[in-house]
């Protein structure tokens, strides 16, 4: 199911005109824009969302963004992580990935550089999840990248966080106690392991099934294990840099409403 097949299932809405707090008859349906982000924020009363999770432009020069110092990039990001944390429920989540910037051959890890941004809303940092993949560029004068990171803060020790959900296959699904008054029962959950924070999903390549043109496309399955465990059917989940929608989609896909804008219309038609 694609983005636009979830849309045409809902009812037409405008949001057009910044609106009033009473948003809930309007804004619980797919939106998707194409807009710039602190703008389409500020249309959204505080505490809106229940999980915003996205991943910005790392500043490298792709072609989508204009490559900046690293100085003027953390200033841009900061405005649209300020209206994030404004935006979030007080028991919701916010999830960062990014990647590394690249500066003559220095690599600088974004996510060092951008945590003082969110410790000054003294938001609490629940894990620094590695998202391993198998594929990418190939380097000469360095190990070859292949993990990128998500921060995922949140706003209070009151905050959603499902489990059961995301839980992968055991290592030894079968193994049991062999001594103690739990002799001979399972040692370990029926419904799986805890994935850890090391997450191995394959990233976006040409020949993928989900392959559209954007140059680094978000895989659903990465979004989808945020989503279940983080909110619960019927939340709100935004996407600041949609892209081709992922996120928007992942979220529709399990109960809750998505929202997202993108500064290219391209992308958002794709989506």
């Amino acid at each position: 199911m694609t983005i636009k097949q979830v849309r045409d299932t809902q009812a037409p809405f405008d949001l057009t005109e910044r609106p009033q707090p009473a948003l809930d008859s309007l804004t619980d349906h797919p939106l998707i824009v194409a807009d710039d982000n602190l703008e389409f924020m500020q249309r959204f009363p505080d505490g809106h969302f229940k999980l915003i999770v996205t991943s910005p432009p790392y500043n490298i020069g792709k072609s989508y963004e204009s490559k900046k110092s690293l100085a003027e990039y953390v200033s841009m990001q900061e405005k649209v992580i300020d209206e994030a944390v404004r935006l979030l429920d007080e028991n919701g989540s916010l999830c960062w990935q990014v990647g590394n910037f690249v500066d003559n051959g220095e690599i600088i890890p974004l996510d060092l550089v951008l945590y003082p941004v969110f410790a000054k809303h003294n938001l609490k940092l629940r894990n620094r999840i590695a998202w391993h993949f198998g594929h990418g560029l190939h380097s000469t004068k360095r190990l070859s990248g292949r993990y990128e990171v998500i921060l995922w803060f949140t706003k209070s020790d009151d905050y959603t966080f499902n489990l059961d959900p995301i839980r992968v296959p055991s290592k030894y699904p079968g193994k049991k106690h062999f001594k103690g008054p739990n002799k001979g029962k399972l040692s370990g959950n029926p419904l799986g392991k805890n994935p850890s924070d090391v997450w191995e999903i394959p990233n976006v390549k040409s020949n993928h099934v989900e392959k559209t043109d954007h140059p680094c496309q978000f895989p659903v399955e990465l979004i989808e294990r945020l989503v279940l465990s983080l909110t619960e059917e019927g939340d709100r989940v935004f996407d600041p840099y949609l892209g081709v929608g992922s996120t928007v989609l992942a979220a529709e896909l399990h109960g809750r409403h998505g929202f997202g804008c993108d500064i290219d219309p391209h992308y958002i038609q794709q989506a």
